[in-house]
């Protein structure tokens, strides 16, 4: 498993939200998003989508686990409708894993990188929420990113 630290920037972003148990919902609420996105002409051969996983599933009942489907947007981006929202993602420091753009290895991925990272000494920022990056020329080529938030 290849882990490479990255210094994100703080961003701004556009996002659609489901609260309960992680899962094959998440997906759902992105084809929706993704969905919506294309409606708007706002999905583009540049666009940066973040899943972003809110809650600790050990620490918050699955019933109310937030999970978030971002598009990275210009600072300036203006209001939104439809059920979509703005917030900005805090930036700092994350343990980046490049995967494979399918199910079963980012279910593998979230199974074995918390094990990794502690492994190599790494300490997991609580603070922050855990994110999975698409990114479309990374998409192009199969791939995604997990980025976990570290000190």
């Amino acid at each position: 498993m290849t882990i490479t630290i990255e210094k994100m920037a703080s961003v701004k972003v556009i996002y659609m939200r489901k609260t309960g148990p992680y899962g094959f919902s998440n997906f759902q609420l992105m084809e929706k998003f993704k969905s919506w996105l294309i409606t708007k002409g706002l999905l583009t051969a540049s666009s940066v989508i973040l899943g972003i996983i809110q809650d600790n599933p050990r620490l918050v009942k699955p019933e109310a686990c937030r999970y978030d489907t971002c598009l990275v947007v210009a600072s300036d981006y203006g209001p939104v409708e439809d059920g979509v929202f703005t917030d900005h993602i805090l930036g700092g420091k994350y343990a980046v894993l490049m995967i494979a753009h399918t199910a079963e290895a980012i279910q593998n991925a979230w199974g074995s990188i918390f094990e990794e990272l502690m492994g190599k000494g790494f300490i997991i920022d609580e603070s922050r929420p855990l994110i999975e990056r698409y990114k479309a020329e990374l998409l192009r080529e199969h791939l995604c990113e997990i980025c976990i938030p570290v000190l």
